[in-house]
């Protein structure tokens, strides 16, 4: 039976990303079906159609604005059951907050005037059309949470320095995650009401500390998202800098915690700089130059170490995270093949690829990526390298859905990281929350117990709580039956598979 392919084009058919990726991950999981997207016809987004082997005649006069449905599956009624299941992913009815039916707005000035209460605008169109529509959210008052990425810096930079004069957030752009008032926003995790007020210029940065604080027992009072650029010298920590301020000025926030993947020095040294009275830690990953900070401000160099010294200056106890890892470490290199000792990074979150790498680094040396730490570091690379890729990057998700929302997305990296005799340790996150795959586990653990089967350890961290939508207990546990080694923190993760790799136990307990 030869494989059919189907495309569809809906002109004048705008819809956001989150909708377009959850249809696109319904495709994906409909029998029979080898590929399928749901995307917005932008010149981009047609040249991954074609490239992936469509007729190009079908796309004729496709537009950014037309909503293009693309499927290849084993038969035509398989092709057609998949378009089917989108259509309902898409138009589905979606209750309101307030469990009424609402009326769709088509343009911000129209929403604001059919809800007038509110005070935050989520963006999340092409990144060309991100701009004005976040200027048109401005002029109305309202802070931003701009989704949208693929936003030109300069456009970036206007939007905050016209927002610093409003006194308006402007998150972004590419902001995943925000949590406001108690409402989380984006791929935000199900955490509890508390006084630590989180900063991030890093989405699974701001999931990774919103749950540990969680976990272990306190909470989060806002988590405010201000695009991974913003401590960069090009933009200079405008929203970093306002957000900081918000939280000095909130009653809810008694500790500040700011994460950021690797920031300007001149930047951070800045913003940190800055007067205040609440005490502020800074988790600056991959930041190799000292800064200059007050005495309020404190260092760490990992996320578990922002969110140790976060709970501990709020009160709180951590729990002691190393206890018991070497033993665990051992344990798991026992019977490994002398000539494995690679390890092999697979992240759906790219903070979390970082930490990961600079830990990493600190033991076992060059650490190769497609988002390398050091010159030098980045791909291709020479056979039984340590390797670590965000495979959320654009790269890898021209196409398809975030490996966050496909958890299959991955397979395919697994089983090859498997078939590789130089591979000690495969690494993985799996990020939980609101928008995230409703069950990683469930698609992953069969995968993983395969891979276990073949000779490489797998170490798996699990982020996110036990309220969240998946349950982190349960998909913990069912990664643990199909044989993989569980971490209790994305820091340690890094460092277990460091130990296994490198036959030191003692690895696994040093500091994160």
């Amino acid at each position: 039976m030869s494989a059919a392919s189907l495309v569809e084009v809906r002109p004048d058919t705008y819809l956001d990303s989150v909708l377009l990726l959850s249809a696109s991950r319904t495709m994906l999981e409909a029998l029979g079906v080898e590929w399928g997207a749901a995307v917005m016809g932008t010149p981009a987004n047609l040249d991954v159609i074609r490239a992936a082997g469509f007729d190009a005649s079908a796309l004729a006069g496709a537009r950014a604005n037309d909503l293009v449905l693309a499927v290849r599956a084993a038969s035509q009624a398989a092709a057609a059951a998949a378009l089917e299941a989108a259509h309902a992913a898409l138009y589905r009815e979606r209750p309101s907050a307030s469990g009424e039916e609402g009326t769709r707005a088509r343009a911000i000035p129209e929403a604001v005037t059919l809800l007038q209460e509110a005070n935050v605008a989520v963006i999340s169109v092409p990144g060309e059309y991100a701009a004005l529509e976040a200027h048109r959210a401005l002029t109305a008052g309202l802070h931003v949470l701009l989704f949208s990425d693929n936003v030109a810096p300069a456009d970036e930079l206007e939007l905050k320095e016209r927002g610093r004069e409003l006194n308006l957030l402007v998150m972004g752009p590419g902001a995943g995650t925000a949590m406001l008032g108690g409402v989380g926003l984006g791929f935000a995790n199900a955490v509890r009401a508390g006084s630590v007020g989180v900063v991030a210029a890093a989405g699974t940065g701001a999931q990774e500390v919103m749950s540990l604080v969680h976990r272990w027992g306190l909470g989060c009072s806002q988590v405010i998202g201000v695009g991974g650029r913003d401590l960069s010298a090009g933009i200079s920590g405008a929203m970093t800098s306002l957000a900081l301020e918000a939280l000095e000025h909130d009653p809810k926030t008694s500790t500040i915690l700011l994460v950021s993947k690797p920031p300007s020095a001149a930047v951070a040294s800045a913003v940190l700089s800055a007067p205040g009275t609440k005490p502020l830690v800074a988790a600056l990953i991959g930041l190799d130059k000292s800064i200059e900070t007050t005495d309020r401000v404190h260092l760490a160099r990992s996320l578990e170490g922002g969110a140790v010294l976060a709970v501990e200056l709020s009160g709180g106890a951590p729990p002691a995270l190393a206890s018991g890892l070497a033993a665990l470490a051992g344990a798991a290199m026992d019977g490994l093949a002398p000539s494995r000792q690679a390890v092999r990074g697979l992240f759906a979150g790219g903070t979390l690829c970082f930490e990961a790498m600079g830990l990493l680094a600190r033991h076992l040396g060059a650490i190769h990526s497609n988002t390398p730490l050091r010159a030098g570091w980045g791909l291709p690379v020479p056979s039984g390298s340590h390797v670590c890729l965000d495979l959320g990057e654009e790269k890898f998700t021209r196409g398809r859905p975030h490996p966050m929302i496909d958890a299959e997305a991955r397979a395919e990296h697994i089983r090859r990281e498997a078939s590789d005799p130089l591979v000690a340790v495969i690494l993985l996150d799996i990020v939980l929350g609101y928008g995230s795959h409703p069950d990683p586990a469930g698609v992953l653990a069969p995968v993983l117990a395969e891979a276990c089967l073949q000779g490489p350890r797998i170490v798996v961290y699990v982020l996110g709580t036990d309220d969240d939508p998946q349950n982190a207990n349960q998909q913990r546990q069912r990664l643990s039956e199909a044989g993989c080694v569980i971490a209790p923190t994305g820091a340690r993760a890094a460092l277990l598979a460091a130990a296994i790799a490198a036959r030191k136990p003692e690895v696994a307990e040093a500091s994160a």
